[in-house]
């Protein structure tokens, strides 16, 4: 028989008997119920109507009028609840006795009579409580017996299902794992024996199968030249260089795991199909085959979650062929060297800069703050040629002050350092606050700072003084680069789920060839005044890309610039 009827048909008796014993647990409980409830609905309300009957004969001398009116009340009541036989006999001569009784009311004879009556009928009811009492007693038992039988029934299954269910279904499971482990091995003269005619003897029967088709593999001269395979396979995997292999007709031979991993490639997707196909669709493969000599240019591949670095090599296959001299090419392997260890010692360069840079911040402040008491009146007066030396030292200091600010951040967006700290912010606040910080500047050149905003904006997650930063960055641009007595415009509006800012002048404009690179670092637009490192824009972006914005700018040569960048509400 197979396992599964098996099971289907112990685990669907075990079922069904368990459906069976609540049924009868169910009905016997009813009828225990329904037993008691004739005791309290039929007898124990005749035994308290009773009961009130007689109190009220008794406080006839006292309270008539109210004694009376009880008495028939309970009778009333009473002959509504006869339930018992011979009950509506006495039940019906205690009505005509208290009819006598309301036209006498003084006769004891009749209230003797009315007693007789009362006392009668609660003989009744109170035989009739002890007969359903034992009738209710039999009930209960005949439950416990058939409930018994039925539980020790489903004990019996379910004990029988405890004890041999498991070791028939592992003990050969555990058999067939141990003849796996035998083949895997590579002893492949193992074989399972199952006699049952069951899932697991057409199993075993399959196994033994699979381990003789594996033994004459392992024989044959087949299995050799791919364990070799397997062994140039693996070699090539467990190198830490990506590595690819094309034949004369750039069909991929082979791809490690690490190519796969930067191409972001399947190696069912690769390997045996074109690579001048694959490159299609897939950019640094194309760079890779786009011509056969070596790249001197490091390329710069983002993968595995994080940026390397790449030397390209191309190293051409050539073999000679049995009989003969000349030599014949029978494809390319290409290899990527990695060279990220040295990009990360140019980043520990830059973490020596910014190391200096604040270093320098302290000594820089120091000459401002000296420069400070000498501007003041009472260290003396200055000559035009001191003032004009302080003035220059004072210049110097800030540009110094401003540059290693710059390096600062700059040093914590390569090293990945940003400490940023998101939350709720109001758009308006960070540019009242930003155009606040650049208004002496302004004035400086007479330069009006207009703020356009034509509703009220809803809240943003950012960084408050980060966004601040860039908007100030953008502001100190637009007036650097923006004629006297000009106009900046900064402009604030929604769309789609994001707040826009944006900085807009009519300054001289950047030429289209550089707009793509005004955000690189150490940039500058060639023929602008020097007066930066170049990076205030590159800082920028790192800002509002690590709190998932977009930045970018819009400008043409003559006709001023527009900086901008969206942030997402809360």
């Amino acid at each position: 028989m197979k396992i599964k009827t098996k099971l289907n048909l112990s685990v669907g008796l075990l079922f069904v008997m368990i459906i069976i014993l609540s049924l009868v647990g169910s009905y016997y409980i009813f009828q225990v119920k329904k037993d008691t409830q004739n005791i309290l609905t039929a007898n124990y309300n005749t035994l308290e109507y009773s009961r009130n009957m007689l109190l009220a004969l008794d406080a006839i001398g006292i309270d008539e009028k109210k004694a009376v009116s009880v008495f028939e009340k309970n009778l009333a009541q009473q002959m509504a609840n006869i339930t018992e036989a011979g009950e509506d006999k006495v039940t019906g001569s205690l009505q005509r006795s208290f009819l006598l009784l309301k036209k006498d009311i003084a006769n004891e004879s009749i209230k003797n009579q009315i007693r007789q009556d009362i006392f009668e009928i609660m003989k009744l009811n109170m035989r009739a409580i002890k007969d359903k009492a034992d009738l209710a007693k039999i009930t209960a038992e005949t439950a416990n017996i058939w409930i018994a039988v039925i539980g020790t029934f489903c004990f019996l299954i379910a004990f029988n299902l405890m004890v041999n269910l498991p070791n028939n279904i592992a003990n050969p499971i555990r058999e067939l794992t141990e003849s796996i482990r035998q083949i895997a091995n590579k002893n492949y003269s193992e074989r399972v024996h199952f006699m049952n005619h069951n899932e697991f003897g057409d199993l075993a029967k399959s196994f033994n199968t699979m381990a003789q088709k594996l033994q004459e593999y392992h024989n044959s001269n087949l299995y050799k030249l791919s364990f070799e395979k397997k062994r140039l396979e693996t070699l090539i995997n467990n190198t830490h260089d990506p590595i690819i292999g094309l034949d004369t007709d750039n069909i991929v031979l082979f791809v490690n795991d690490e190519a796969l991993k930067i191409l972001g490639l399947k190696r069912a997707e690769a390997i045996g199909k074109s690579a001048t196909a694959l490159a299609a669709s897939n950019d640094l493969l194309q760079t890779l085959i786009h011509e056969s000599g070596n790249d001197k240019q490091p390329l710069k591949i983002y993968a595995d979650g994080k940026e390397s670095y790449f030397e390209k090599e191309v190293v051409g296959i050539t073999i000679t062929p049995t009989g003969e001299d000349q030599t014949i090419a029978i494809g390319n392997v290409i290899i990527l060297r990695n060279i990220t260890i040295f990009k990360e010692l140019d980043f520990a360069k830059t973490n020596f800069i910014a190391t200096v840079s604040h270093e320098l911040k302290t000594p820089i402040a120091s000459i401002k703050l000296s420069l400070q008491l000498l501007e003041q009146a009472n260290t003396g007066k200055l000559n035009d040629g001191q003032r004009q030396l302080i003035d220059s030292i004072a210049d110097d200091s800030q540009r110094l002050l401003k540059i290693t600010g710059e390096l600062l951040e700059l040093s914590q967006v390569e090293t990945g350092n940003i400490q940023l700290n998101i939350d709720k912010s109001d758009p308006q606040e960070i540019v009242n606050y930003a155009v606040e910080a650049v208004k002496v500047q302004a004035e400086q050149k007479q330069i009006e700072i207009v703020v356009e905003s034509g509703e009220k904006l809803p809240q943003i997650k950012a960084d408050h003084e980060k966004t601040s930063w860039v908007l100030i960055n953008f502001l100190t641009n637009a007036i650097r680069y923006s004629a006297e007595g000009s106009k900046i415009w900064v402009q604030l509006k929604t769309e789609q789920e994001k707040v826009i800012f944006k900085v807009v002048d009519k300054g001289k404009g950047i030429d289209s060839r550089y707009k793509t690179k005004v955000f690189d670092k150490y940039f500058q637009v060639p023929g602008s005044p020097k007066t930066g490192t170049g990076l205030g824009l590159a800082i920028s972006k790192e800002f509002i890309e690590a709190q998932h914005g977009t930045i970018g700018v819009e400008s043409e040569l003559g006709m001023g610039s527009t900086f901008y960048f969206l942030l997402t509400m809360v």
